[in-house]
Formats: structure tokens, C-alpha cells, sequence
């Protein structure tokens, strides 16, 4: 009787056991799909160099303030994401510049946290433009800021123009760390606080957390741009933004309209500012006869089929 019994139940089981397959199985996936990816701390190097100068990272101070922002930056996915995608577009016409006027292509790295190499970059301080210049720092170092026209969002102009200040700050202070605190926190303050703390370097001081920051972002923003792919940043070339071509047009009679302007010569206004930014109004007076110049997009540059396929650096992409 007992045999019988159990002969039952197994085959009652085995009838079962097909049916219940599948929903087990689809339970255990929807299981493992809602653990989380793991989360890894990124590699902090032994040492870590930006300009001239070359820190040794055994210094626990100095690892800890790099493994904060690099950790920081490493995981703001989105942010690092646009910076790398918009560097295509801007490095080429920056960095250039830098090399003219001979400051340091790692200053680049400087733009690159005080923006994100957005052009229209606008801060709570009125700070403006891939350098944030405010404007009478702008004014001070050679560009016009007006409500018709703001040169702090003309990137060649004002890159020349950070080039000329950074270039002062270096003379006063002797190392570029010294400097990039300066340009952020002011050259008063850090001239004041390396006097009260005897220090020699910007990088010795204790300073408001702003400041503190600031170049151990520049050095975090420098890791993971010059090797994005071991920080988990995977691109494809044609996520780049592409580098723009212009054709130059001096203007230096009043413009009555922008918008009228800029259809008579193929564009719409929205492209004709995009490529101006410097452009603040829909007239320009012009009551001087200074003499602009206007960048009018190359048709081929308006469409990603037709446009420059350009890397400017290969170990931005897969």
C-alpha cells in the first residue's frame, strides 16, 4: 500500500514539475536582475603630475584629496560624459592656443572643471564662458563686455585672454598649482594665506573646501580624460561631438538684425549663435566700426552625415 502511495506522489510530482519550470525559472532571473552592479573604488596612482610638477601620492593628504574627486568625477556619469564628448570639439581649438602663448596644455584641464567646456556657461557669480571669467576680470584682461556683445563667450578671445592672466599668475607664484588656486579662489587670498601659513605652494595650504578641491579636480579630471576606458567610460567615435568648420566674415558696420543677417547668409539664427555666442543681442550698434569676426557654419558642419569625423584623441573611444 505504501509502494502504491509513493508511486502516486511521484508521478504527480513529475507532471507538476514541467509546468513549475518556467515560473522558477523566471522568479530566479528576476531575482538576479535587481542586484546591483558592483561598485568599484577607482585606482588611485603612486604619483600624479600636472604642468612642470609631478606629486607623490604617498602623502596621505594629497590620496585622499585625489581619491575624492576622482571618485567623485569618476561617478558622475553624465557630466564626464559631455566633458569627453565636447572635448573633440573644443581641444583642437584650445589647446593650440595655450601652446602660442606658452602656458601648459594641462591648464586645458582647468577649463575643463570650470564648465564643463560648455559655451554657455553661466554661474550664480556672473562668471561666464569655457573660463568663467567675471566681468571685470574679463574687462582687465582685453574683452569687451557689453549687452550687445560678451567676448567671455568667444572661445578663442577668451582663452587668449586666460592665457594673459594665468601667464601673470605664474610669474607671481612660480608653480602652476599656486596659480590654478589663485583663478579660483583670487590671488589676494592665496597671496595672504601662503604669508600666514608659511607655506610655499598652493598645495600646502588649508583653504575654504571650494579651493581645496579645486586642483585635486583638475588632476582627477586629467586621469580620467587621458584614459577614460579605466574608469568604466566607453565611447564610440560617432558619440563625439564633431569639430566645427566656419567660414570668417568680418563685420564692422552696425547690424540692424541678427536673425535677417544670418538668413541672407544660409543659417538660422539659432545656428549663427551657437557658433557667436559672444553675440548678446539681435543688433549690434557698432557706433566704433570695431571690426568682428563673424563664424558662419560650413554647410557640411550643420549634418552629422557630412560633417568631420575627427578623434582628436584616440583613447577617447573604444
Amino acid at each position: 500500500m505504501k509502494s502504491a502511495i509513493y508511486l502516486t506522489l511521484t508521478l504527480a510530482a513529475s507532471v507538476c514539475m514541467p509546468a513549475l519550470a518556467p515560473e522558477m525559472a523566471a522568479q530566479q532571473a528576476s531575482t538576479q536582475s535587481t542586484l546591483p552592479a558592483p561598485v568599484r573604488s577607482p585606482q588611485i596612482p603612486s604619483k600624479a603630475k600636472f604642468a612642470d610638477t609631478e606629486y607623490d601620492l604617498d602623502r596621505i593628504d594629497l590620496y585622499e584629496r585625489l581619491d575624492r574627486e576622482l571618485t567623485a568625477i569618476a561617478y558622475t556619469h553624465g557630466n564626464t560624459l559631455l566633458l569627453l564628448k565636447r572635448a573633440n570639439r573644443y581641444f583642437p581649438e584650445i589647446l593650440p592656443i595655450l601652446k602660442k602663448n606658452g602656458v601648459p596644455e594641462d591648464i586645458i584641464y582647468l577649463a575643463c572643471i570650470e564648465s564643463t567646456l560648455n559655451p554657455r556657461a553661466y554661474s550664480p557669480a556672473k562668471a561666464a564662458g569655457i573660463w568663467q571669467f567675471i566681468p571685470s576680470t574679463a574687462k582687465q584682461y582685453g574683452l569687451e563686455v557689453n549687452e550687445y556683445v560678451d567676448e567671455r563667450y568667444d572661445v578663442e578671445k577668451a582663452t587668449a585672454a586666460a592665457c594673459r592672466f594665468l601667464k601673470l599668475l605664474k610669474a607671481k607664484y612660480g608653480d602652476w598649482e599656486s596659480v590654478a588656486a589663485a583663478y579660483n579662489a583670487g590671488p589676494a587670498r592665496i597671496s595672504k594665506e601662503l604669508d600666514a601659513q608659511q607655506a610655499s605652494t598652493a598645495m600646502d595650504l588649508y583653504l575654504n573646501e571650494e579651493t581645496t578641491r579645486y586642483m585635486f579636480r583638475i588632476l582627477a579630471t586629467k586621469l580620467i580624460m587621458e584614459n577614460p576606458r579605466a574608469y568604466g567610460f566607453s565611447l564610440n567615435a560617432d558619440q563625439l561631438y564633431t569639430p566645427m568648420e566656419y567660414d570668417i566674415l568680418e563685420v564692422n558696420t552696425p547690424v540692424a538684425d541678427w536673425p535677417t543677417w544670418a538668413k541672407k547668409h544660409g543659417i538660422t539664427y539659432s545656428q549663427l549663435k551657437d557658433a557667436n555666442m559672444w553675440i548678446r543681442d539681435k543688433t549690434l550698434p557698432n557706433k566704433t566700426g570695431k571690426t568682428y569676426r563673424v563664424k558662419v557654419p560650413k554647410q557640411s558642419s550643420l549634418h552629422r552625415s557630412t560633417a568631420s569625423k575627427a578623434v582628436y584623441n584616440p583613447n577617447w573611444v573604444k
